[in-house]
């Protein structure tokens, strides 16, 4: 890849799925993209039954057709083995781009209220077509609309080696069957999806029915409800109460929910086995139409696959009670102006948990962690060096924000502190959560402080700002992000 996001964050994922869509296996990289990837599939499959052909390879980020938000770009490859006329398997690559258009350069807007405003959208588009790049009706795609991107080029770069990582997906699938025969291949991805329901399954009786109900600072709520059938063997997991769909850009669409759904049951089990759909197989889930979980277009979405999946994911640890709430938020950082365009999220502090034995007696716990990403989001941070060489700023400090998890028998983790000096004016934007609510502590322990974000202009004077905000930077200014501590578990 060409774009530091990709190529030095690793805001990337890979996956491979069954012939009707269903994930079977993953790099454990990035949550979010993974348990929600499987739409995009579906999409394809539906809207191209019958004209597919060997070669084809297509493109999409709506997130109303499968998407999650606009930056997230997914690159997905039929495989079709032998004289087959129809695709055996599916693989896919989703990356997150550092620019897709929009309002703001990085196409994270902060103010965003509908998806218009987001970037440029891709539908189901052919980006190969029987083995032929379709360079300029994608390059002119992305040069569309009001708001269109403002690096296509760095785009293609980032699409061709979303292509290729397909492609080398395609052929060791294909070794893989030429070894082991297509028969046992695909025996074994069933294996691997029952595997993992059966293990679910076994987590799910030792769980109890719970609720809980987190507060966002934009006065939203995420609302879940767990009702355990220990007789079958199942949950069902309910967002009734959550809060109707919103006018900014914290609604997720409901691929995003499952996401976290998927992610946070497969956290539960105790064996090596990869993410995959078996593990949502013993539970059914339920999001109310129109909330903001399910929300209608053209609503806006930019911060549902960031922000509103980590409180959906400390949401169901609450309603679990198995750990205290880590950040509900990944500090995205976005700044850019017509020559340089970047996005980053910032790590903050983990929550910390116990550990039960078969009767859920607490016998021993865990602190959380300190500056480290947390659930829905696992990327790297850009070096120092090269973010420095790429983008006209410099990192003044990045430190541990001590003191800053919640107090309990066992800690939460402490936020970090990363200020960023500008060297030429450019817009920065911040997207975020948890400055006005802590993390939460869970059975006697405190929340994590709040984080905040300000920026020092050079003259010394201090401007804040809010959960979400963007400010014309000019040389010598510093933006200043304190992200939140982790809670804590048990009374101290």
């Amino acid at each position: 890849a060409y774009s530091v996001n990709i190529k030095e964050r690793l805001d990337f994922s890979c996956a491979l799925f069954d012939t009707a869509g269903n994930l079977i296996a993953n790099a454990p990289h990035m949550p979010v993209h993974l348990g929600s990837m499987g739409e995009s599939i579906k999409t394809v499959i539906r809207e191209n039954t019958g004209t597919m052909q060997p070669g084809d390879v297509y493109v999409l980020n709506d997130p109303y057709h499968g998407g999650t938000h606009l930056p997230d770009i997914t690159v997905i490859t039929p495989v079709y083995l032998g004289a087959a006329d129809t695709p055996t398997f599916y693989v896919g690559s989703r990356g997150h781009h550092a620019d897709v258009g929009g309002t703001t350069p990085g196409s994270m807007p902060p103010f965003s209220t509908r998806i218009e405003e987001e970037g440029v959208q891709i539908n189901n588009v052919k980006l190969v077509a029987r083995g032929s790049l379709r360079e300029a009706e994608m390059v002119a795609l992305l040069k569309s609309g009001q708001y269109p991107s403002r690096n296509p080029q760095q785009n293609m770069a980032d699409l061709k080696a979303q292509i290729a990582a397909n492609e080398k997906g395609v052929q060791e699938l294909r070794k893989m069957v030429d070894g082991f025969s297509l028969d046992v291949v695909l025996a074994y991805m069933r294996h691997v999806q029952d595997n993992a329901e059966e293990s679910v399954r076994r987590v799910i009786t030792r769980l109890k029915d719970g609720q809980f109900t987190l507060p966002l600072d934009n006065g939203a709520q995420i609302s879940v409800a767990i009702r355990v059938d220990s007789q079958n063997r199942s949950a069902e997991i309910d967002f009734t109460g959550t809060s109707a769909q919103q006018t900014n850009n914290f609604n997720a669409p409901t691929a995003v929910c499952m996401a976290a759904v998927l992610y946070v049951f497969r956290t539960l089990v105790d064996d090596d086995i990869p993410l995959n759909a078996g593990c949502l197989k013993p539970l059914r889930v339920i999001i109310p139409a129109g909330s903001m979980l399910n929300p209608n277009p053209p609503a806006s979405v930019v911060a549902g696959n960031v922000e509103t999946s980590t409180c959906i994911t400390n949401a169901l640890f609450g309603a679990l009670g198995v750990m205290a709430a880590s950040q509900c938020t990944m500090n995205n950082f976005t700044f850019g102006n017509a020559s340089h365009q970047y996005y980053e999220t910032i790590s903050g502090g983990s929550g910390a948990g116990a550990v039960t034995d078969a009767a859920g007696k607490v016998i021993s716990g865990f602190d959380g962690t300190s500056v480290v990403q947390t659930h829905m989001t696992n990327s790297r941070l850009t070096d120092p060096e090269v973010l420095e060489f790429r983008f006209p700023v410099r990192l003044e400090s990045y430190e541990i924000r001590q003191g800053s998890g919640g107090a309990g028998q066992w800690t939460g983790g402490n936020g970090g502190l990363r200020r960023v000096r500008f060297l030429e004016p450019m817009t920065a934007s911040i997207l975020s959560n948890g400055r006005k609510y802590g993390a939460f502590g869970m059975a006697g322990g405190e929340p994590g402080k709040v984080g905040e974000n300000r920026v020092i202009r050079t003259d010394g004077s201090v401007q804040s700002l809010a959960h979400i905000g963007q400010a014309d930077m000019q040389p010598g200014d510093i933006f200043e992000i304190h992200t939140p501590g982790g809670g804590g578990f048990g009374r101290a």
